[in-house]
């Protein structure tokens, strides 16, 4: 078999994520998302909670201890409040499975090009 260019290499791994991103995991994450993006309590939640960081951060970097003690017992109530939506909950977990998913193809890539480089 002859050797594979770099642009052969490109074109058979833009191929494979194409296959990757069809693959059951990624496209059921893909459609929670979408639907999370929509869902308006979930968005407001995510900015109160983006507001409630950055807010902690100054507070943090001006030493206000008591305001910022605050203000992290109420990121962490927000924050509760959104990690038991089920509908989060959902999302967390066909992220983890679409992220295992792309691990394990690295991983198996890794490990067959480790093996051929031995022979």
């Amino acid at each position: 078999m002859e050797p594979l260019s770099t642009d052969d290499i490109f074109k058979r791994t833009e191929e494979l994520a194409n296959l990757i991103a069809e693959t059951e995991e990624v496209t059921y994450f893909k459609k929670i998302e979408e639907q999370l993006s929509e869902n308006q309590k979930v968005d407001y939640l995510i900015q109160q909670i983006k507001d409630l960081q950055k807010q902690a951060v100054n507070l943090d970097h001006f030493e206000k201890t008591t305001a910022l003690r605050n203000t992290e017992n109420l990121l962490n109530e927000m924050q509760k409040e959104l990690d038991s939506m089920p509908f989060i909950q959902e999302y967390k977990k066909s992220q983890l499975e679409a992220n295992e998913l792309l691990q394990m193809v690295t991983s198996i890539i890794s490990d067959t090009v480790s093996d051929e480089l031995k022979k």
